[in-house]
């Protein structure tokens, strides 16, 4: 229903029923983005509360609401259910009473979520306008991501069975025929559902996968038959989670594709799958970076290992500002996000703003710092067409020719301890150069003590080391990495100091750029992944193994 119809009481609220998709962020819709965007009120699933939280505006009240599976597992009454159904549907009701519009997100596609089916009904009963925002169905997304197709060139027809609602005549039907069979259960609950449908017909030897926590890199997925997966979950050591019920997607038939996995399985097959990469930098200055992460499938983690302060003496910074107004330069070099910043801080404390720039050339060292100058309001005119770094900025950097430049000074704002590479080339192709502490960095304070012990404990599959300073502030503020974990260095010069720190280098950038160093952990992962498979063994992650000795430089 449309909100803005004319039959919308004045005054009142407007529900939007969502559907989160199965667990990826990157299945939600634009729709379901643009609803959240809206949202006056968002009241999720547990499950799901992380996938749609980040795309509330701030301060936008978010609630997770236990579901009446989670009331069965904890209280096996069904009174608990209905308990819990009209709390949450009273809670949705409330707030829309109150003029809200609030945006109630369900795990998979609300249409396929029969709780959701009768709040959406309260809702009718009491005039609430609202309208419904499909998502992918955890039983049609989870095959996907598993590298289970439902239907074959055939047309092979496919069936849908929830295992906490089926009855007896549900399994006969869906035993006797041959159709594509997909089952949602629990982990907790899947081998009955397979008994029952060899009890219904179906043949013991007929091909099955099952797949826990589809479409994120938690994701786990066995190969069996119906008669034999509560063995291989038994051998596999499944062992019942602590949050309880943990649901899974098993997709039963001769013909589901269950023989070709290994062919098709492209999600748990990506080369980092499910590694815990640690980042040591701010979430702000790692956007990039952890996005190529994850498109490898890892799971990065950002824990910054430098703190931004003002220089200890700023009149530098002052006067070269003041100049910039005046004329006194033709160039500003911005080095990093974090000079952006703190000149921008600058203009605002003068009463300045973009316009200021107005006649200088602006360079900025790479994407990130581009980005950072367009949110201020200003266009980069250079920037590095090869590598980001000052010897890329360099390369593209024109010599001072005093017929078409009338002013031969560059304005560079960097930190306390940056190095000279740029002033050097700068001053080579002729150019004076006033180099202005912009701000200090100093050693960011220690992670919370979970990461510390993860740091330590092997709880990492792989750190990227991006600068010699990151290896010695991680290493102050967090100790070493454990012995399992990966260490991956930007360049040599990076390489050198963790190894003086006690740790062996296994991926070395074959270029100083962090999207390289990614590109080479995945390559190295990749190398990893085959060795194993070849070798007939499981492929398991590195901090999945943790003998007790810390990592050591080779000799």
């Amino acid at each position: 229903m449309n909100p803005n119809a004319p039959n919308h009481p004045p005054g009142h609220g407007h529900v939007t029923f969502l559907g989160a998709g199965p667990g990826d962020p990157g299945l939600l819709t634009l729709r379901a983005v643009e609803a959240l965007g809206a949202a006056d009120v968002l009241i999720a699933d547990p499950q799901v509360l992380d996938v749609v939280r980040t795309h509330v505006r701030p301060g936008v009240a978010a609630d997770a609401q236990g579901t009446p599976e989670q009331a069965r597992a904890d209280a096996s009454s069904s009174t608990a259910d209905v308990a819990l159904l009209r709390d949450t549907a009273n809670l949705v009701m409330g707030a829309a009473r109150s003029g809200k519009r609030v945006v109630r997100a369900v795990a998979g596609d609300p249409g396929l979520d029969g709780y959701a089916a009768d709040e959406m009904v309260a809702c009718a009963a009491e005039g609430i306008v609202f309208e419904v925002v499909p998502g992918v169905a955890a039983a049609v997304g989870v095959p996907a991501y598993a590298g289970v197709p439902l239907r074959d060139a055939q047309g092979t027809d496919v069936r849908f069975v929830d295992a906490r609602t089926a009855d007896d005549r549900c399994w006969s039907e869906v035993g006797s025929s041959d159709a594509t069979a997909v089952v949602s259960a629990t982990l907790e609950t899947v081998a009955a559902a397979a008994g029952e449908l060899v009890a219904a017909g179906r043949k013991p030897d007929t091909p099955l996968t099952v797949t826990v926590a589809g479409t994120t890199t938690r994701q786990r997925t066995w190969t069996a038959t119906l008669g034999t997966i509560a063995q291989v979950l038994k051998a596999a050591k499944v062992l019942p989670s602590p949050q309880g019920a943990q649901p899974v997607i098993a997709v039963v038939g001769e013909r589901s594709a269950a023989a070709q996995r290994d062919q098709l399985a492209w999600f748990e097959s990506k080369p980092l799958f499910g590694w815990h990469v640690l980042v040591p930098r701010t979430k702000e200055q790692a956007v990039s970076l952890s996005d190529q992460l994850r498109s490898y499938g890892a799971v990065p983690s950002e824990v910054p290992t430098i703190a931004v302060e003002p220089p200890r003496t700023p009149q530098q910074m002052e006067r070269a500002v003041k100049g910039l107004v005046t004329g006194r330069y033709e160039w500003i070099a911005f080095t990093s996000v974090n000079a952006v910043k703190a000149v921008r801080e600058k203009f605002e404390e003068y009463g300045l703003d973009a316009r200021a720039f107005a006649g200088i050339k602006v360079a900025a060292v790479g994407e990130q710092t581009a980005k950072s100058l367009i949110e201020f309001g200003v266009k980069p005119d250079l920037v590095p067409s090869g590598e980001q770094s000052a010897a890329g900025l360099l390369e593209d950097w024109p010599p001072y020719d005093p017929v078409f430049d009338p002013i031969d000074r560059v304005f560079l704002p960097r930190a306390d301890i940056a190095t000279e590479t740029l002033v050097a080339g700068l001053i080579e192709l002729g150019w004076e150069v006033d180099d202005v502490t912009a701000y200090r960095t100093v050693r960011a304070s220690p992670p919370p003590a979970e990461t510390r012990e993860a740091i330590k404990g092997g709880g990492f599959d792989a750190v990227l080391f991006t600068s010699s300073s990151t290896v010695r502030n991680l290493v102050g503020i967090a100790g070493k990495p454990h012995n399992v974990t990966v260490i991956a260095c930007i360049g040599p010069a990076t390489a050198k100091t963790a190894e003086e720190h006690g740790l062996r280098v296994d991926v070395l950038s074959p270029e100083p750029s962090v999207h390289k160093l990614a590109e080479a952990l995945a390559e190295f992962g990749a190398a990893r992944r085959r060795a194993a498979t070849q070798a007939g063994e499981p492929v398991t992650r590195p901090s999945e193994r943790r003998p007790g000795s810390r990592r050591r430089a080779r000799s």
